[in-house]
């Protein structure tokens, strides 16, 4: 194909994609001058190229559009829903005829007469007293063209004067800024321009000079050009895909180089090969950071068409929708750009279908008449969050498990049982759907299962959260490229492993005494007691049957290291033979063959040349059943604490223990704790007599434990250098109250024995916690006391019942 045809294709495509945005965004802010402006010029540079290239039929629609626009640009009309679909129509033809020649060099023997036909008719009427539908096939249309606009109101670029592109100049550049707003004349842009060409200066240098422009309108132009085109001053080159994918993998290639000269420089004492090898490694490095540069793509690149979709999906549905995007800059790696498209082009449809309700019924709830669905996307924890929100009707759990219950997937008692988180995840089971009817957009009960499959295959996971009434919102969290990634490797049964950081929390070693005692087995699943709560255990030899599971017992009289991992939300450990260390690995796919075991994600090559295989932690979490295991495992505990306070007569609480200057060791129950929080000593302020900070929005009451234990202590910090307070916040009828200590000592889980009689205001008495005596605090007593309204609260609460 001849160059010149293949850019006008490459820049024709951008330039549509950019007029559906335009023309959407035309429709709510339809005396925007500059947005008609810059579409009519849009419209007019692919008609132009078609007809130096001899399209002539693509040439023919686009001058139809053309000659609407020119009517709405001069006045003549006025933009509503009937001429924005037709518009978008013509929109979707050239991008059909654009595909014709992409394969054929010709752009095909239909010319649209019925598309051309309404374009001229909406040109006459506006499109009012008839509904119209604009048609992009021709097929068994009228014949009617268009006619030809007179020179006389056509741009002066198209009757082809020899000065045609000063009075058209780019509006990317200065100048034609400055003439659509009619801040310079065009015969002084002409004189500026020759003089430009000359090497004279810049642009706007030269028209300040000549005084045919002020200073603050030359800034105010580039400011204009950098908002409408932030890279027109960067220089750029065209680079095929498949380049930068060959780039790409010669890279990871040079990684695995770099990976295998380390190993040998870390064996070898020769200083001048260390030196060698520590400059190739930064270079390497380097290299590497570039190149995935040029991979990553903001994600707004995918977003650009949502306009048009809910727009045109809106009003098929009958609704009034608005769209808000933030975070378009956001990037990812192009590979992932291409993996979510269909998954987050689902996910707003069914907002639009699903969530948003019809004018009438958000009227009647009193809500606005029109919708808002909402896309984010930012980056934390070395992920990309994306979530997309709408204020529409929510998820109805109930109508979600009765469905759940009708094919059989839970049983009602389970179905009672069930979360609302857990609920509203059932929609993604294949086949599932609570429509009532099915539409041509939905209701098959086929997407949402895509959806989470599609997410997971690129090591992301799906959430849902919905309030009834509010709205829902849909969490994806993807990684930020799947071609080099730091991982952590491991070792069981001398095979090594290698598991992505974005899923790794901690590293937990256990020596050989201790991992007898607080390893537990809870109906038949071991688990580990972490900080209070029991963390369930997959051993990752026995999951890969790398070893048998009898053998298991004699890895007990070693140290035992837990690698503490997070898999949809839930943790649990994975015990590995050996930590060794972190490093950047370069992510190869598994073989068709390997494709679906569902414990590996791909495969990376070692330095010493060995091939390591890349865990993949939510699969390996559903093979060992480990999150059925947690929450199974979560009741048991409970039921057996409750079976040990009865048969022992003995209370086992979980305590957190604080120090409250001279009066020592204090223990509060951690039921009674809404937050832990550490305040910087200036936040604390004061009204009245009352200390209080400022805290979530709210000002609560501060109540320093130790001089109310103690009345005769003060602080003894030297002015000037104030420690952060801790605090204890308490929460009681919809009010807090911050509690000040001293220090924050730990959160233990043991039996609680009070042996001696409360003696002190605000002591139920005391008890020995790890070999100390520790007095037990009455924190409602002490708040009562010192604020009477905590007492007051529920009388007034009861009140207002009443």
């Amino acid at each position: 194909m001849d160059e010149i045809v293949k850019d006008f294709l490459i820049e024709s495509r951008e330039n549509l994609d950019r007029l559906d945005q335009e023309l959407v965004k035309l429709e709510s802010a339809p005396s925007s001058k500059d947005l008609l402006a810059s579409i009519f010029r849009t419209i007019h540079t692919i008609k132009g190229s078609c007809g130096f290239l001899g399209f002539s039929h693509l040439e023919k629609v686009a001058h139809a559009g053309e000659s609407l626009l020119s009517k709405l640009r001069d006045g003549e009309l006025t933009l509503n829903a009937e001429i924005t679909s037709g518009l978008l129509a013509m929109v979707d033809a050239v991008r059909t005829m654009l595909a014709r020649i992409q394969e054929s060099e010709q752009d095909g023997e239909d010319d649209y007469p019925a598309l051309i036909a309404h374009l001229a008719e909406l040109q006459h009427n506006g499109g009012h007293g008839k509904k119209a539908e604009a048609q992009a096939s021709g097929a068994g249309g009228d014949t009617l063209s268009a006619p030809d606009a007179p020179i006389s109101e056509l741009p002066a670029k198209e009757a082809n004067s020899p000065d045609a592109e000063v009075t058209t100049p780019d509006p990317s550049k200065i100048g034609g800024v400055l003439l659509e707003k009619g801040l310079v004349r065009p015969e002084d842009l002409a004189k500026a321009l020759e003089l430009q060409e000359l090497g004279r200066h810049k642009l706007g240098e030269i028209l300040i000079e000549q005084g045919t422009a002020k200073p603050e309108d030359v800034a105010a132009a580039q400011q204009t050009v950098q908002t409408r085109n932030p890279e027109a001053a960067a220089e750029t080159i065209r680079v095929g895909v498949n380049l930068l994918d060959r780039l790409m993998n010669l890279v990871g290639e040079l990684v695995l180089a770099r990976n295998q000269l380390l190993q040998f420089s870390n064996n070898t004492q020769d200083a001048g090969f260390q030196t060698v090898s520590q400059r190739m490694n930064l270079i390497a490095t380097e290299l590497q950071e570039e190149v995935m540069k040029t991979r990553m793509q903001p994600i707004g690149n995918v977003w650009n068409k949502f306009p048009r979709t809910v727009r045109d999906l809106a009003l098929n549905c009958g609704k009034d929708v608005r769209l808000e995007m933030e975070g378009q800059n956001t990037e990812l790696d192009r590979t992932i750009i291409e993996a979510i498209k269909d998954p987050l082009t689902h996910l707003v449809r069914n907002c639009v279908d699903h969530g948003i309700e019809v004018p009438e019924a958000r009227k009647q709830v009193g809500k606005t008449a029109g919708g808002l669905v909402k896309l984010r996307a930012f980056h934390e924890g070395g992920q990309v969050n994306i979530e997309i929100t709408d204020d529409g009707a929510g998820l109805n759990a109930e109508r979600i498990r009765q469905k759940a219950i009708e094919r059989g997937l839970v049983s009602a008692q389970q179905a009672a049982r069930l979360s609302d988180r857990d609920t509203f995840n059932m929609i993604f089971l294949p086949g599932f759907s609570t429509a009532e009817k099915v539409t041509k957009v939905s209701g098959r009960g086929v997407g949402m299962d895509v959806v989470k499959t599609n997410v997971e295959k690129i090591g992301g996971t799906v959430d849902v959260q919905s309030t009834a009434g509010k709205g829902t919102t849909v969490k994806v969290k993807i990684p930020l490229t799947l071609a080099i990634i730091p991982a952590l490797m491991v070792t069981s049964c001398r095979e090594r492993f290698a598991i992505p950081q974005v899923s790794l929390l901690e590293l937990v070693r256990l020596e050989a005494n201790d991992a007898n005692k607080v390893i537990e087995m809870v109906h038949g699943a071991p688990v580990h007691r972490l900080r209070g709560r029991l963390l369930p255990l997959v051993y990752l030899a026995r999951e890969l049957h790398l070893v048998s599971s009898g053998a298991d017992s004699k890895a007990m009289d070693r140290p035992t290291n837990i690698v503490v991992v997070q898999a949809d939300g839930r943790e649990f450990g994975l015990v590995v033979d050996e930590i060794t260390d972190t490093e950047e690995i370069v992510v190869k796919p598994m073989g068709k063959q390997l494709k679906g075991i569902s414990a590996y994600s791909g495969a990376t090559i070692m330095g010493d040349g060995r091939v390591a295989l890349i865990l993949d932690i939510l699969g390996l979490a559903q093979r060992a059943k480990v999150i059925s295991e947690s929450r199974e495992s979560t009741l048991a505990e409970k039921e057996r604490t409750l079976r040990e306070r009865n048969d022992s007569g003995v209370d086992r609480q979980t305590l957190l223990l604080v120090e409250c200057g001279e009066t020592g060791r204090m223990a509060i129950p951690l039921a009674l704790v809404a937050r832990l929080e550490e305040f910087p000593a200036s936040a604390v302020e004061m009204a009245g007599s009352q200390e209080v900070t400022q805290y979530r929005g709210e000002i609560i009451p501060l109540l320093r434990l130790s001089r109310f234990l103690a009345p005769q202590s003060r602080d003894t910090s030297p002015e000037g250098s104030q420690p952060p307070v801790q605090v204890v916040v308490y929460s009681e009828n919809g009010r807090s109250v911050g509690l000040i200590v001293d220090r924050i000592l730990d959160i233990i889980d043991d039996n609680l024995v009070l042996q001696n009689p409360a003696e002190r205001r605000g002591i139920v008495g005391s008890s020995i916690i790890q070999k100390r005596v520790t007095d037990l605090l009455d924190i409602p007593t002490i708040v009562r006391e010192v604020m009477p309204a905590f007492e007051k609260a529920p009388q007034a609460k009861a009140q207002e019942q009443a």
